[in-house]
């Protein structure tokens, strides 16, 4: 049976109620969308947000991530009063010419907020399909091209010393690849503890100094290269705080320590000198994670910004346009690194995995251990074992929420802003977080 919609007329000067329109062609059956709505919860602390999207047929909906943590109730809001009365009556198949309406309708786009809440629907619709079609979502992709994926985690402690001694249980628990950080003086250090009145001469005692960071961590990296042998892969993550020349001779430094690769050396204000940062540097350059849009992503990949990409798949628009991405990846040498720690919802991780075991492109995936309140709320959520990931062989992601559970942890406000606001310069000047 073909049903179809009658196409309101939307008049740029007077709003219709459904904004909903057919599109040109019939469908081959009745199967509609009939109500988008998210969910936001915080089982571990870290605020997630996941839409759901409902059918007419029964039993049958679709869950995807649209968590931006730290401005997560303006995603809630874009799903619910804007997207849901464009894309309730349509068909689910049609996932492209949804999400491209959606972002479309709104004119102004490429925007991390509207981003993550068409990637909520996009993923939605994907586990959808699969749940129709009966196959889990890396065979709509095409299906395997590796078993499994390995992982990286994280050992970030206060000193060197306790740094290794995590990396050191990581390796012991099958781990592979490990990001080191290590605390710096200051309160604004990433992914490991700062210290109070750091710089007790300066104007703020509490600020972070580059110079600092600049000398100090190649010593980290001689240590654990020296302890924990060649065969471990190390990482590093500098969080977007250097300059290009900064970016320059960091890389240079760590040249004998053979990282895996050095992360974000620069915030996206400076994307379009990566190309010369990463043709200066002997370490390869992952990049990506502060990309808001599929555009923008794209041009890191294109303009050999990047030796692997490792965007936040739902801040440029969900598995539709990632899948596009891994593509061009695949075709300019360019290899994947998905970005994905506690601020990714477990379906977020479903996604990211389905892509890996599908892409020839696949590099390396972010790791993390979700608690157990987490595997409460999302039956289904992805563990690693022994540092590797496979995808649900079940229908769609083969991932629920138990909304009686995520109502037990209310999401409030992230804790991000306190911190970033707290990133500044021995001389007080505020720097990327």
């Amino acid at each position: 049976m073909t049903v179809s919609t009658p196409r309101p007329e939307i008049s740029m000067a007077g709003e219709v109620e459904v904004p909903t329109a057919a599109p040109p062609w019939p469908h081959r059956d009745g199967t509609r969308i009939t109500a988008v709505r998210a969910i936001a919860t915080a089982p571990a602390g870290t605020p997630l947000v996941v839409v759901r999207v409902d059918t007419n047929e029964p039993g049958l909906y679709g869950l995807g991530c649209a968590t931006f943590t730290q401005r997560w109730e303006a995603v809630v809001a874009y799903v619910e009063q804007h997207v849901a009365r464009i894309v309730v009556g349509r068909h689910p198949a049609d996932i492209e010419d949804i999400t491209r309406s959606v972002g479309y309708a709104a004119y102004w786009r490429h925007g991390p907020v509207g981003n993550n809440a068409i990637s909520g629907l996009d993923m939605a619709l994907w586990d959808i399909a699969g749940k129709r079609a009966g196959l889990p979502v890396y065979e709509l992709l095409g299906g395997r091209v590796r078993s499994a994926v390995p992982t990286y985690t994280h050992a970030g402690r206060a000193t060197v010393e306790e740094t290794l001694a995590d990396a050191r249980g990581f390796i012991d628990a099958g781990w592979t690849h490990v990001r080191l950080q290590v605390g710096q003086p200051g309160r604004g250090t990433y992914g490991a503890p700062g210290s109070r009145g750091g710089y007790p001469a300066a104007a703020h005692p509490d600020g972070w100094d580059v110079r600092h960071y600049l000398r100090t961590t190649p010593e980290l990296f001689a240590q654990a290269r020296a302890e924990l042998g060649d065969g471990i892969e190390l990482l590093h993550d500098v969080h977007s705080r250097l300059t290009p020349k900064e970016a320059v001779i960091l890389a240079r430094s760590l040249e004998p320590y053979r990282l895996f690769f050095l992360e974000d050396v620069l915030a996206p204000e400076y994307f379009d000198r990566l190309p010369e940062v990463r043709a200066a540097s002997p370490v390869p350059i992952a990049v990506g994670e502060l990309a808001t849009s599929f555009v923008e992503a794209v041009r890191l990949v294109r303009d050999g910004g990047v030796d692997l990409i490792r965007c936040h798949i739902s801040a440029i628009g969900g598995l539709t346009p990632a899948r596009k991405l891994a593509v061009l990846s695949e075709l300019t040498g360019v290899r994947t690194a998905w970005h994905s720690p506690a601020d990714v919802s477990p379906v977020g991780a479903a996604a990211n995995v389905a892509l890996d075991v599908s892409s020839p492109a696949f590099g390396i995936q972010e790791g993390h251990v979700y608690p157990d309140p987490v595997h409460e709320v999302f039956p289904g959520t992805l563990r690693i074992e022994r540092g590797w990931m496979r995808p649900n062989e079940t229908p769609g992601w083969g991932i629920d929420v138990d909304e009686g559970a995520a109502a037990a942890y209310p999401a409030g406000r992230s804790g991000h802003d306190a911190w970033a606001l707290g990133v500044r310069a021995p001389d007080g000047s505020i720097l990327p977080p």
